[in-house]
């Protein structure tokens, strides 16, 4: 087996596609509903066979090129807040979740991998997905793995637990194994964001940074019904508050010269984040553009999967496929 293939579906701003292409993976084809997200999609890899569309109403049959893959992998929104999603499933995300199940019995691909919230992992809070699940991928012929990895342990400066599933048919399954940490300390908010901070001469970047000595809690994008471009709920807001971040709205600019930071003051004296420093926070590389306004820049990346966190993900997917 040489190049490995795979159909990608709720792409956003292609994070998981982009981890997936880095561990030597080519995708087929790459689906999302939001506009904005395929316009990203397509100015960074304008090669990509981009689809917009709801996941809902995707028929494979007219898509043939989405056949005889090697994985379909489905990085699935989080709107929900981690907690929220611990207590129930709402009807959306469980349509959700079931129409990627679904397409693998049209898609039929050898590897299936669903990422979502880390409650996703729990039989107990997921329970009607985890039954569903297990009787349609038995049924296909795969066996399967849930699991919750960090994102903070494949250094991105992140608090983000992924809950993930993993299905890969029967003959090659016994070879995976899900992904190790890759780094042996988490990087910080100031180490990553540090150089964009200096970047317009504001003088207390290095004290800056020196405070936001921690990974940043968990980036959260909203719904397009609720949510703006801020950081989070209240209890997020607190924790970026002790990083020296005012998280009540994001940044147009980075600080210059004659920024004064002032954290004892409250949030007014402290710095705000750029939509651009947030998409450094998910470990996209600094040339990929997200697209779209402020608010939907800060969507897109706020739901996105961390590339890193990708591409362990489908290195340890192609070993167990090439095994």
């Amino acid at each position: 087996m040489s190049g490995l293939t795979f159909v990608d579906v709720c792409s956003g701003a292609g994070g998981l596609a982009l981890g997936l292409e880095r561990a030597g993976f080519e995708p087929r084809l790459l689906l999302d509903e939001d506009a904005d997200a395929c316009w990203t999609l397509r100015a960074n890899r304008p090669h990509w066979n981009v689809l917009r569309g709801d996941l809902l109403d995707l028929d494979p049959s007219e898509h043939p090129e989405s056949y005889d893959v090697d994985l379909l992998s489905a990085g699935l929104p989080r709107v929900k807040s981690n907690a929220t999603a611990a207590r129930t499933e709402s009807g959306q995300e469980e349509r959700l979740l079931k129409a990627s199940v679904y397409l693998a019995h049209a898609v039929r691909p050898r590897a299936l991998l669903v990422e979502n919230v880390p409650a996703l992992a729990d039989p107990d809070k997921f329970h009607h997905f985890h039954e569903f699940a297990r009787a349609e991928l038995e049924h296909l012929g795969y066996e399967f793995s849930w699991f919750v990895l960090n994102a903070a342990d494949f250094g991105v400066p992140q608090d983000r637990k992924q809950g993930v599933l993993v299905a890969i048919k029967k003959q090659w399954f016994p070879s995976f194994r899900i992904p190790s940490p890759t780094v042996a300390d988490h990087v910080s908010v100031g180490e990553v964001l540090a150089p964009s901070m200096r970047s317009r001469g504001w003088k207390d970047a290095d004290r800056w940074a020196t405070q936001a000595a921690s990974v940043a809690p968990t980036l959260v994008g909203g719904s397009k019904n609720r949510g703006g471009a801020d950081l989070g709920p209240a209890g997020t807001k607190r924790k970026w508050e002790k990083l020296g971040v005012n998280a009540h709205s994001l940044g147009d600019e980075l600080p210059g010269p004659d920024f004064v930071w002032a954290p004892e003051l409250g949030k007014d004296g402290m710095v705000r984040l750029t939509v651009n420093q947030a998409a450094l926070l998910q470990s996209f590389p600094k040339d990929w553009e997200i697209t779209g306004k402020k608010t939907a820049r800060y969507r897109q990346i706020g739901h996105a999967s961390p590339p890193p966190v990708g591409e362990a993900l489908g290195l340890a997917i192609a070993h167990a496929l090439r095994s």
